[in-house]
């Protein structure tokens, strides 16, 4: 039954690896492989837990003093199996749910308006790297699908041209894809990491800065010979938003300040409390929407309707994109509960002297071209477990300890991958649906462009890590 479990897991991947052919919704299959592998699991549960977790269903047996049946076997799966795995994908889940409405109650009071008054010019070359900077700085806040989702609806009206518009979405890609995995709340990978306490905020940010920055500046920069001098642009009024708040500046700053501001808090609110961060982005979620109420008490009184500005097909990516990170976790988790991982990871004999943490990375790096950087990296994530600094282990398992190279490796290296056909992440789905662009295209004039910047990216990790011992980014 591990086998079919597991077979289950690699159909998926194949399935979401192949959407553009298949045209089969990827969060439809990972919702599918985790709601029928769990379902397997169960009914061979007894096999299962006697193998993996014979001592914890011993001691549940002794302490509610029942005999081993069937029905019990269940309980105990249902209880103390299924749900820590439930509740490590719906932290994950949350928190981006949370984050998404921050930057939907901020879109529409306006708070990103500012982004249009900043691409006020003719300059392509100045249009270019302003949609790439600020795209990169709100990245590195927020996931990278809401990020992209949001700088391409505000790119899509000003620039007709739909040539023009390919080139300068696919910056705004490259930038937030970087952007987001810089930072432990920039997308679903770093999350799974920081919950995990396989990295810190601080130190995985230090260290994967250069690389981030090489893999996003180097493309962008051979981007510019595509342009002409000047760019065609449209300026049209600012369109009624069916809730025409009329905030004044201070009061559309502070709207920020509360949202954006609030997230830059929650690796502090982390490390004091020790609790989930998505519990800190609710947090920020609440004061966030007490604001907007106050400010909106009027428009709230007459009841005034919300026209949203964000197209209807890229709010349903969002919620995709939150279906399929709960379908592929719940899909990892039982394969990992199967013992599977424990059996791949000591077949391969992995150690830290042992070049496979780079190989592994590289070859990450080349699935994630394909199937989804996520599901990539929650079946590499999968393998090795975060071993304590306290652990007699930890010298010969330095790698895997909380910010070891390998942790590092993946992130990046998913990330990089994710850029060459633009198809491995939910974001490149997103353009190119938006734009109608095909991969052929991307791959010719932008995925090369992202490959040369994603090598020298990983370059840049590995002399920091090789020949410096990762002191390179102490010193920063």
């Amino acid at each position: 039954m591990t086998l079919v479990i597991l077979t289950i897991l690699i159909l998926a991947c194949v399935l979401i690896a192949t959407e553009n052919v298949t045209k089969v919704n990827r969060a439809a299959v990972a919702i599918f492989a985790g709601t029928v592998g769990w379902v397997l699991y169960i009914c061979f549960g007894m096999d299962f837990v006697t193998n993996e977790h014979s001592a914890d269903y011993s001691h549940y047996l002794y302490l509610t003093n029942l005999e081993s049946t069937s029905t019990n076997v269940k309980y105990f799966i249902s209880r103390h199996i299924f749900l820590p795995q439930v509740g490590r994908a719906a932290e994950i889940v949350l928190f981006l749910l949370a984050t998404m409405t921050i930057v939907d109650i901020l879109n529409n009071n306006g708070c990103f308006d500012f982004v249009r008054q900043l691409l006020r010019t003719r300059s392509s070359r100045k249009m270019l790297w302003m949609l790439a900077i600020v795209t990169f700085i709100i990245s590195i806040n927020l996931d990278n699908l809401t990020t992209t989702v949001l700088m391409l609806t505000i790119m899509h009206g000003i620039i007709p041209s739909r040539r023009q518009r390919m080139i300068f979405g696919s910056s705004i890609l490259l930038a937030a894809n970087c952007g987001g995995a810089l930072t432990v709340i920039g997308n679903p990978e770093g999350l799974v990491l920081w919950n995990s306490g396989a990295v810190t905020a601080t130190i995985f940010s230090l260290s994967l800065l250069l690389p981030c920055l090489a893999a996003w500046l180097i493309p962008t920069a051979m981007m510019q010979r595509m342009l002409p001098d000047r760019v065609e642009t449209e300026w049209i009024a600012m369109p009624f938003r069916g809730d025409d708040t009329r905030l004044n500046v201070w009061q559309r700053l502070l709207m920020l300040l509360v949202g954006i501001g609030g997230l830059w808090f929650i690796p502090t609110f982390h490390n004091i409390t020790k609790l989930s961060p998505f519990l800190g982005a609710l947090c920020v979620l609440s004061i966030l929407w007490i604001v907007n109420e106050i400010f909106n008490r009027k428009l709230m009184n007459m009841d005034a309707m919300v026209e949203r500005r964000t197209p209807l097909v890229l709010q349903y990516g969002v919620i995709q994109m939150m279906l399929f990170v709960m379908g592929m976790m719940l899909a990892v988790g039982v394969v990992t509960e199967t013992g599977a991982f424990d059996d791949l990871t000591a077949w391969l004999g992995v150690s830290d002297e042992h070049p496979s943490v780079w190989l592994h990375g590289i070859v990450a790096g080349v699935l994630s071209t394909v199937l989804d950087n996520f599901a990539t990296a929650m079946n590499f994530f999968s393998l090795h477990d975060v071993v304590g600094l306290g652990d007699p282990q930890s010298a010969l398992d330095s790698v895997y300890q909380t910010n070891g190279v390998y942790w590092q490796v993946i992130a990046y290296c998913v990330m990089a991958g994710g850029n060459v056909l633009g198809i491995g992440t939910i974001s490149g789905l997103a353009l190119m649906k938006m734009e109608h662009m095909h991969m052929g295209w991307y791959f010719r004039n932008i995925g090369w462009k992202a490959l040369v910047g994603g090598v020298l990216g990983l370059a840049i990790l590995w002399l920091s890590h090789t020949l410096m011992g990762g002191t390179m980014y102490l010193m920063i």
